[in-house]
């Protein structure tokens, strides 16, 4: 005689612990790289974040720096980097909670590699940055006019505006 399948307790506990672990990686959000060769971080998706910092430079992906380094650099914009970049309150309040909201996680090797304060205001002060450069950059790239500087992210990755800062 056949005997229908059925499945017992511990593969129920397995295939739902699997499914569990699937859906929760699906919906982790891009923050820092698994390994220091990637670099993939969530793209700034935020209209007024993207018009108010891309009106000067890349819109950042907040994902580049913890929260503590966003509200300092939102706190002094009327001398950002040499640079009167004051907003509103309104703006300058939306634009804080947003890049908080979406900065490093606290766990993340980004974060994790700050110094003791937490706070770098410069992503090309990150240990990240300067770890993920160190050695790829040819001298006097960044002072080349079609680069710019070491802000211009796009001149070398051409997917930089998407989150992506991968070796291209």
């Amino acid at each position: 005689m056949h005997r229908p399948f059925r499945p017992g307790i511990l593969g129920i506990l397995a295939g739902a612990g699997v499914a569990a672990a699937l859906a929760m990686a699906i919906m982790l959000p891009v923050d820092t790289a698994s390994a220091d060769s990637e670099a993939r971080f969530r793209p700034v998706d935020d209209p007024i974040v993207k018009a108010e910092c891309g009106a000067c430079h890349m819109a950042f992906p907040a994902g580049m720096l913890p929260a503590a380094s966003w509200q300092k650099v939102m706190a002094g914009l009327s001398d950002h980097f040499g640079e009167d970049a004051s907003l509103d309150d309104a703006t300058r309040r939306e634009i804080t909670d947003w890049l908080v909201a979406n900065a490093a996680r606290p766990g993340s090797r980004l974060a994790r590699d700050m110094p003791a304060d937490g706070t770098v205001l410069r992503i090309t002060d990150t240990p990240w940055w300067v770890r993920e450069h160190r050695g790829e950059v040819r001298p006097g790239a960044f002072e080349d006019p079609k680069v710019g500087s070491k802000a211009n992210c796009a001149a070398c990755h051409r997917d930089a505006a998407r989150g992506n800062f991968d070796d291209d």
